[in-house]
C-alpha cells in the first residue's frame, strides 16, 4: 500500500493497485473487495500538486493536535461538567488556529 501511495504520478499509482489487487485476490478476496471499493478514493490525492501529496494523504497533523489534547485533558482529571471540558479543549484548539492563520502556511494554493 506504501508504494501505490509513493507513486511518482496517478498512471504508476493505479498500476501498482492493479498489480497488488492481482496479488491478492486468490488468498484475500475481503481485501480484494474493500480496495476496489476503498483505493479509487484515496487516489484522487494525486489531482494535487507533489507538494501538497504528502500533507494531504497523512493524518499527521491531526493525530498530534489529538496527543496535545489528550495530555492536557489527563492533567485536568474529571471535569465537574461537560461546558468546562469544552472551555478547555476550546483554548487548546485556539493555539494552533491562530498559528495557522498567522504563522507557516501549511498548504499555499496560490502559485
Amino acid at each position: 500500500m506504501r508504494a501505490i501511495f509513493n507513486a511518482p504520478d496517478r498512471t504508476e499509482a493505479d498500476r501498482l493497485w492493479r498489480e497488488a489487487l492481482t496479488q491478492w485476490r486468490k488468498d484475500h478476496p475481503k481485501l480484494v473487495q474493500w480496495a476496489e471499493a476503498a483505493i479509487p478514493d484515496s487516489l484522487t490525492v494525486f489531482d494535487f500538486p507533489a507538494e501538497h501529496r504528502v500533507r494531504l494523504r497523512t493524518t499527521n497533523g491531526l493525530e498530534r493536535i489529538n496527543r496535545e489534547l489528550r495530555r492536557r485533558t489527563r492533567v485536568a482529571g474529571i471535569f465537574p461538567n461537560p461546558e468546562s471540558c469544552l472551555r478547555l479543549v476550546s483554548a487548546l484548539l485556539a493555539e494552533p488556529d491562530d498559528e495557522w492563520m498567522t504563522g507557516k502556511v501549511y498548504l499555499n494554493l496560490n502559485p
